[in-house]
């Protein structure tokens, strides 16, 4: 039966209304200071995800795992270097089980080669080398280096970082340096670590504002005037970590995957950050560190930590792993999200807030015929990737949704919009393509819903480490909102 009105605002109430502002725009289908703990540790907090069979070279799969929200591009004279003292993961679980079978772990080494100074650089424009595996960048005063292992193999070290964009006198010529910072390893794996433009795209100053969507202004509560959706993300960069690597080193058996619906096709992705579990505090040197390593923070899909997990379960949530998420099984059966966007659009058809084992099998064991690797009462966050299925030659944003079979839910590519697949997942507007083929509702306007922000702000690479270009501190060193302008989908698809 339809709530009224009056109805709806009662069952909110108080402690509601603090969710839609805490729950509904905790960024919502991304991860940026998604739990307490993690807000408080910015650079161990995993903000994004990506799982894609590579476009151009589609033996392989590209794995990029973004760190550090919110990074102003002026934010010197530290800027935004990776943390030596964190472990940053991908984990890859090729039998179903939630439990990884592959784990690529990231070890950073910080070096200041002029200590007595407060330059990011020396005394000039930090340089670009002529190989990608040459000398570190030079005269950079903070300079990185990492070493990428394979569960216990190393495939990599002293692997240089490039510098963060800082302007054009002490980074003259960023796009080199982007180059410089690509590492061909041996076993036909490639890695690239360093700063990047934040490739999440989403309207959540609006969403913040009690779950609100520019272009469903008038569909409100409290209704404001139709506008265009911002991009709140905007002119920030993050870190990122891409790996592209054969498809046959993520496999259950080793061999390539022949067939979308070969038994070696579908993988299940996380990754997170570690830290060591005790300090002592020693004055101006810091803290000395021991323990063993614990998690401290981690992400398969969009969404889940944010929107679907009660706040004072979200730091658990953060340190547990996939094979553990069954617990949490009552928070996507019965999803918080649906009955607020039912409470403040009040003329949309009201979602379904129980039974919602559509969103166990989307989140949780993936969609039958597409990428499923469990099934019963067992759920995994996991972000699953059908490696069978052809990168798209016409990608649509909205993924599945939208017939395109190589996009989330089955993985994610940079330019999907989680966001406004995932509202209308939860609202229950499937869309034709998942209602035909999956039994899934297709409500009327919640087919339709999103927050008005369909592309990043700037188009991706075609290639390898595909995450545009960060944005320079001199030129765009005051944060700015942009709109959210469509750009030509064949330029962000790569």
């Amino acid at each position: 039966m339809l709530m009224t009105r009056k109805r709806r605002i009662a069952s909110l109430g108080a402690a509601g209304l603090l969710a839609v502002t805490s729950v509904a725009g905790g960024a919502l289908g991304s991860s940026h200071r998604e739990a307490p703990l993690i807000a408080k540790d910015p650079t161990a907090d995993i903000t994004d995800l990506y799982a894609f069979v590579s476009p151009d070279k589609p033996d392989t799969v590209t794995l990029i795992a973004n760190y550090i929200p919110f990074q102003e591009p002026a934010g010197g004279p530290n800027f935004y270097p990776f943390d030596e003292t964190a472990q940053y993961f991908i984990k890859v679980d090729n039998t179903g089980d939630g439990v990884e079978d592959v784990t690529f772990t990231f070890d950073f080494e910080t070096e200041f080669t002029n200590p007595d100074s407060f330059l990011y650089s020396g005394y000039g424009p930090i340089e670009d080398q002529d190989e990608p595996q040459g000398a570190p960048f030079a005269p950079a005063n903070l300079q990185q280096r990492y070493t990428v292992t394979m569960n216990d193999e190393e495939l990599g070290t002293d692997l240089y970082v490039p510098p963060d964009n800082i302007g054009p006198r002490t980074t003259p010529t960023y796009d080199n340096y982007e180059h410089d910072g690509i590492h061909e390893l041996d076993g036909g794996v490639t890695v690239f670590a360093g700063q990047r433009d934040d490739s999440f795209f989403a309207d959540t100053a609006a969403i913040f504002d009690l779950g609100g969507l520019r272009p469903f202004n008038q569909a409100h509560l409290i209704p404001l005037p139709t506008e265009p959706g911002q991009d709140t993300f905007s002119s920030f960069n993050v870190k990122s970590i891409a790996l592209q690597v054969p498809k046959t080193m993520l496999t259950n058996d080793g061999e390539d995957v022949t067939a979308p619906d070969a038994s070696n096709a579908v993988i299940g992705v996380w990754g997170g950050t570690m830290r060591q579990s005790g300090a002592v505090l020693s004055g101006a040197t810091g803290a000395e560190l021991g323990g063993d390593f614990v998690q401290v923070a981690r992400l398969g899909n969009p969404l889940v930590n944010e929107v679907i997990i009660p706040i004072g379960q979200k730091d658990e949530w953060n340190a547990d792993a996939p094979a553990d998420d069954a617990e949490y099984i009552d928070e996507y059966l019965n999803p918080e999200l649906a009955a607020i966007i039912n409470t403040l659009y009040p003329t949309l058809p009201d979602a379904r807030t129980s039974d919602r084992s559509d969103l166990v099998l989307i989140l949780g064991q993936g969609v039958p015929g597409l990428n499923a690797t469990n099934e019963g009462d067992t759920l995994y966050d996991m972000l699953r990737l059908n490696m069978g299925i052809a990168p798209s030659e016409n990608p649509s944003r909205l993924g599945v949704i939208d017939g395109d079979l190589a996009g989330f839910p089955n993985g994610r590519r940079l330019w999907d919009d989680v966001v406004d697949i995932e509202l209308r997942a939860v609202a229950d507007g499937y869309g034709s393509f998942l209602n035909e083929n999956f039994d899934l509702p297709n409500e009327t306007p919640n087919n339709m819903l999103g927050d008005g922000c369909d592309a990043n702000d700037r188009g991706f690479m075609t290639s390898f480490p595909y995450v545009a270009n960060p944005w320079q501190g001199y030129e765009d060193g005051v944060h700015h909102r942009s709109p959210c302008e469509a750009l030509d989908e064949t330029s962000t698809a790569g």
